[in-house]
């Protein structure tokens, strides 16, 4: 019931604008066709309602409708959470331990981050998802898994419905030559015959819907399952460019092995460990960054009870809200509150260390694809929501990752000291951009150097 209240608050009713972009048009038009195709197929070709197997099965389908739709509403519509503008935490000496955001103009809550796409700094953020239009967080992480498990299952049940159909009407209907298979869809073998025949357009309509719930289920599938693509896409780092890859030595990521060591995980298994897929990789880059600095520190996750069933319990509960208020969470013994938000911290420094400054040789228009930039560069463009920047000559960019031909920074501004001006970064075709002088010098630093921070 709180949930429900939550979905028609009139400040969700005016998120029904999330409805206009093509990844909720998209998923709400297959589940339409899927789940209305099945009951049209079950009902007029394959398994009648006067038929106890029938009406089982046309409420299963139903059934199946309701959940997805449920539960895909519920992480479009409530949301992940935001964090409150301006927040701060009400001891004024934990500010140190926090990020401060100044679109939100608010510190960072322990496992916030900030969401371009949302504009607003999200509680628990998993993920921006372009199918729901909105960010996978603290209230509807729940919603998201089950709607990530009850899709595939539903179009599983739908396929099978399409394959039986096609077979007990296409039965005794195809004939077989030499060389040839001929159907004949000028009537029907059924005893009693259907109230509407099985033709040409049914058949083709219930091949395009069995093609739709194929690959829904395994396109959802492997949402379910594999998390570490969406790591490597946050990284800036694809899968056969990690062997090859050489930018400069200082550039942030490239010189860790962090997208080397990560491996497919599972959605449920990030959950029983009371993770999220950005903490995830927060977690892989401290045990890299340890070790390349050879540090005598163990980084320790803090979030994780070392129960699966009391993390599987802050995500899922009965009422349907999680637990918490997503702004200060329970941590085990040995953690404080800002443990995590300490290793950021960290780790944002040694980024800013590592990063190299560039200077713009040509300009670049800010195009995903630029044709005048080399074939290699058009085709290699970083398959991400990350915004692309556009260059002048002589301007200068701090590039933190990058690709063979890409390369991801902040733009230098003349004007960046002065408060209100917001960043300009984003991804940029390395042909573009000479390393600084004054960077190549100090590329080589001393042995004892890395050793010694």
């Amino acid at each position: 019931m709180g949930t429900f209240c939550s979905v028609i608050k009139f400040e969700n009713l005016q998120e029904l604008k999330r409805l206009c972009h093509w990844g909720p048009i998209i998923a709400l038009g297959v589940i339409a066709i899927c789940s209305t195709m099945a009951m049209i197929d079950s009902v007029l070709w394959y398994w009648p309602l006067h038929t106890t197997g029938g009406s089982v099965n046309f409420i299963m389908l139903i059934n199946w409708t309701v959940m997805i739709l449920y539960n895909y509403f519920n992480a479009m519509f409530v949301g992940p959470g935001f964090v409150p503008l301006g927040w701060k935490p009400e001891i004024s000496q934990d500010t140190m331990y926090l990020q401060y955001c100044k679109v939100c103009q608010a510190y960072k809550a322990p496992r916030s981050h900030h969401c371009r796409k949302c504009n607003r700094c999200v509680m628990k953020m998993d993920h921006h998802c372009p199918w729901i239009n909105n960010c996978c967080g603290y209230q509807n992480h729940a919603s998201f898994t089950l709607f990530l498990l009850l899709a595939p299952l539903g179009c599983i049940h739908a396929a099978f419905i399409f394959v039986m159909t096609m077979y007990t009407q296409l039965y005794n209907r195809l004939s077989f030559g030499w060389n040839t298979v001929k159907i004949d869809m000028s009537a029907a073998r059924r005893d009693p015959l259907p109230i509407v025949p099985f033709g040409l357009a049914a058949f083709a309509a219930t091949l395009f819907a069995l093609g739709l719930a194929l690959g829904t289920t395994i396109a959802v599938g492997m949402l379910f399952v594999i998390q570490s693509l969406a790591l490597l896409a946050q990284a800036g780092v694809e899968w056969h460019d990690l062997s090859s890859l050489q930018p400069p030595p200082k550039l942030f990521l490239t010189c860790y092995t962090v997208s080397v060591k990560a491996q497919p995980d599972f959605k449920m298994k990030i959950i029983l460990r009371n993770k999220t897929s950005i903490e995830s990789w927060i977690e892989e880059k401290a045990k890299d960054r340890i070790q390349y600095y050879q540090l005598d520190e163990v980084f320790v996750f803090p979030y994780d009870m070392g129960s699966r069933w009391r993390n599987f319990k802050q995500v899922f509960t009965w009422s349907g809200i999680p637990e918490g208020d997503g702004l200060e969470w329970p941590v085990r013994e040995g953690c404080h509150q800002y443990s995590l938000t300490i290793e950021q911290l960290k780790q944002k420094a040694d980024k800013r260390v590592r990063s190299v400054r560039y200077k713009v040789i040509e300009d670049y228009s800010g195009a995903c694809c630029p044709l005048n930039k080399g074939i290699k560069t058009f085709f290699t463009s970083p398959c991400t929501e990350e915004p692309r920047i556009r260059l002048q000559k002589g301007e200068f960019v701090l590039a933190t990752r990058g690709l063979r031909y890409w390369l991801y920074g902040d733009k230098i501004l003349d004007d960046s000291f002065i408060e209100g001006v917001s960043r300009i970064r984003g991804w940029f075709p390395r042909k573009c951009v000479e390393k600084c002088p004054c960077d190549t010098e100090t590329d080589q630093a001393p042995e004892g150097e890395k050793k010694n921070r």
